[in-house]
Formats: C-alpha cells, sequence, structure tokens
C-alpha cells in the first residue's frame, strides 16, 4: 500500500515547511520570528502559514521521531525523574506533568487542572503505558506521586531527596523560553499539542555538547539534522 505525500497540494515545498517547523518549535521564536528570518533568506512566507504548517505536521513529525526513538530507548527504564510545573492559561493555573528519564529524554507530558492522585494516576499510567514500567522513580515530596505509585503498586520504587530530581527540574528551562516566547497559551489543548511536540523535537537535537568532543558533538549533531530533512520523506 503506498502511504500518500502529506506535501502534496502545497505550493511550499517540503524542505522549507520541514525548516519552519523546526525553527518554531526548537528555537524561542515567535511566527512573526520565524516569518522574519525565512524572509532573509528569500522564502516569502506569512506568520499564518507558518501556524499553519506548525499546526498540520508540527504532531506529524514529533510521531515519527518518537516512533523512531522509542524502539532503541531500552536504556529508558532504569530511572525516570517526574516533576510537575505550574502553567497558567488565560490567568487560570494548571499544572504539566513530566516524565524524563537519567540522560535527560523527555519521555511524556500530560496537562491538569488538579496535581491530586488522580492527576497523578493518569499520568503513570499514560507514561507506563508507553514506555513500561522503570527500576526507580524519582520524584519531590509532593503526596499525590505516593499515593498515585502505591495504587499501581510501585510504592517500593520511589526515590526522594532534596537534589535527586535536578534532571527533570533543568529539562523545564527549555519549555519554560519556548512559552515566554509565544506568550503563554490559551487553551489547555493547545499547550498539551505543544508539550508533546516540543519534548520530540528537543530530544531530537538534544546532544549534550558538554559530555562530548567537539568533533563527535558535530557529528551528532549532523546526523540529527540529517534526520529531520527525512521526516514523512515518501
Amino acid at each position: 500500500m503506498i502511504t500518500p505525500d502529506p506535501f502534496r497540494y502545497f505550493k511550499t515545498s517540503r524542505e522549507i515547511i520541514r525548516l519552519a517547523v523546526m525553527m518554531y518549535v526548537r528555537f524561542p521564536l515567535s511566527l512573526r520570528n520565524v516569518e522574519d528570518l525565512l524572509h532573509e533568506r528569500g522564502v516569502d512566507v506569512s506568520h499564518e502559514a507558518v501556524r499553519y504548517c506548525w499546526h498540520r505536521f508540527g504532531p506529524m513529525f514529533a510521531a515519527e521521531i518518537r516512533k523512531r526513538r522509542i524502539q532503541g530507548m531500552k536504556s529508558s527504564k532504569w530511572r525516570w525523574h517526574l516533576d510537575e510545573m505550574f502553567v497558567k492559561i488565560n490567568g487560570e493555573r494548571h499544572y504539566l506533568w513530566r516524565a524524563v528519564d537519567h540522560e535527560g529524554e523527555v519521555l511524556e507530558s500530560f496537562v491538569t487542572k488538579t496535581r491530586d492522585k488522580k492527576s497523578g494516576l493518569k499520568f503513570l499510567k499514560k507514561a507506563m503505558r508507553k514506555h513500561g514500567c522503570p527500576e526507580v522513580i524519582v520524584t519531590d515530596m509532593l503526596r499525590s506521586y505516593g499515593a498515585a505509585l502505591k495504587e499501581i503498586g510501585a510504592a517500593d520504587r520511589q526515590e526522594t531527596g532534596r537534589w535527586l530530581n535536578n534532571r527533570a527540574e533543568n529539562s523545564h528551562l527549555p519549555f519554560r523560553r519556548r512559552e515566554r516566547a509565544i506568550l503563554r497559551f490559551r487553551r489547555m489543548r493547545s499547550l498539551q499539542k505543544f508539550a508533546a511536540v516540543h519534548a520530540s523535537v528537543y530530544n531530537h537535537f538534544n546532544q549534550e555538547r558538554s559530555l562530548s568532543s567537539r568533533t563527535n558533538f558535530k557529528l551528532n549533531r549532523a546526523a540529527a539534522l540529517a534526520e529531520w530533512r527525512g521526516l514523512c520523506a515518501t
């Protein structure tokens, strides 16, 4: 069965679409910033076209990245770091739950209005359904984690400590920069969508440059960019 070309009927080339989506999701840029940067490169695309491309192709690219990475991420079952961050939507506080493995890979994101046991249980079940159950789960002192882990029979795998969860805390920073650039979110649905796509794109281009030599970093960066340019290729 031949897979239909997702880029058909688009006047803009697939290379420009990939570039626009990558620039908007990966870097702390607004839609109009992306429009101006593309204009400097001789590409006449409006910010509304960038918005449409991101909504149309962002989840598609993210799904393909997740599919490729989950197959080779058996090590992610060793240790998870769970944390929730505050996100305001129209002045109302919401919570973005995030699971990060020991290497900094963002495994799952989940938006809720509360951070009680019920919300924590939904988040854990969603993450474990995709990635399996880890050997160690590092959390902060929020009681919702302990109650949810006890519910699913994994209370003995929980670890808490003052600095043990720095991996999750640091993983919030790139998303915070993106949140400021797009002037926050208006709906839970848009927040959930963007958080999932941003996590996949961040995982794809995150090379941990401080842990490798300049030569290896350049090779890994080139490989990641080449793989991105081949997404949804027919």
